[in-house]
């Protein structure tokens, strides 16, 4: 009798254990801080990796100091929560989250500092709930996040602190925005300079309030180069806020 208990017991747990198991997928790159960084930023929610999130980075990382990314997610507009950007190995892992609207593509691009050859992974949860996963490796010799900003020894940054840079690009029906910020974006990793970083961008509309959101992390490289693709470029406006509480804005 108790022998057909324990193997009823157990058929239960194999049952309950299928999907779950079924649902692990193996990291294409090998990556050992995958599980770690999947629980952490995913949960336990079910993902896919999904070649359509497309993480657009160079071969190497000849500046760690400044690295080039592209997420994009286009292929799943209009389904799209929220995006989360982070690299394996780097000692602060989250790069961005980006919040789409349907005005402006899901299709962003900054630049980051890296400490070592990592994984980049781009995670899109869309509205069903399900995580979409886009991953590419990233070859850097590394010391990006421990290396001083170049603008703290500056008295320079003082007085421009926030200024923005910007341009527009008319591409076919929409367009890109793209602009630059005077800011250390100092991680704290190095000896005796705190953090100082820019935490949010917002891109609003006068008559349609918040549209797109970036939350940031020290990563972001000094001097961020963010860009958006707009669907149309008409009365935007830029707001930014770093972990000091001071804000900056321009008109687009």
């Amino acid at each position: 009798m108790r022998l057909n208990i324990v193997s009823g017991l157990l058929a239960v747990l194999f049952m309950s254990a299928g999907p779950v198991l079924a649902a692990e997928q193996a990291d294409p790159l090998g990556s050992p801080m995958w599980q770690y960084m999947r629980n952490h930023f995913l949960g336990d929610a079910p993902y896919q990796f999904d070649d359509r999130i497309r993480v657009e980075l160079p071969e190497f990382a000849e500046d760690p100091t400044q690295v080039p990314v592209t997420v994009d997610a286009s292929a799943l507009d209009g389904s799209i929560e929220k995006i989360i950007v982070w690299a394996d190995l780097n000692p602060i892992q989250h790069i961005f989250s980006y919040y789409p609207h349907p005005e402006v593509k899901s299709r962003v691009s900054l630049r980051f500092k890296v400490q070592q050859a990592t994984a980049v992974r781009a995670a899109v949860l869309t509205k069903s709930g399900e995580w979409r996963v886009g991953t590419a490796y990233l070859d850097a010799a590394g010391g990006g996040c421990t290396t001083p900003s170049v603008g703290n020894a500056d008295p320079y940054w003082e007085s421009h602190l926030g200024e923005i840079q910007s341009r527009y690009f008319q591409r076919g029906d929409s367009g890109r925005y793209k602009f630059r910020v005077i800011h250390p974006m100092d991680t704290g990793l190095v000896d005796g300079i705190p953090e100082f970083f820019i935490e949010q961008v917002v891109l609003r509309h006068p008559e349609q309030g918040n549209l797109s959101r970036l939350e940031l992390s020290q990563p972001v490289s000094e001097n961020p180069v963010i860009s958006f693709d707009l669907k149309k470029a008409d009365g935007y406006q830029l707001w930014l806020r770093d972990n000091n509480g001071n804000e900056f804005s321009q008109t687009l």
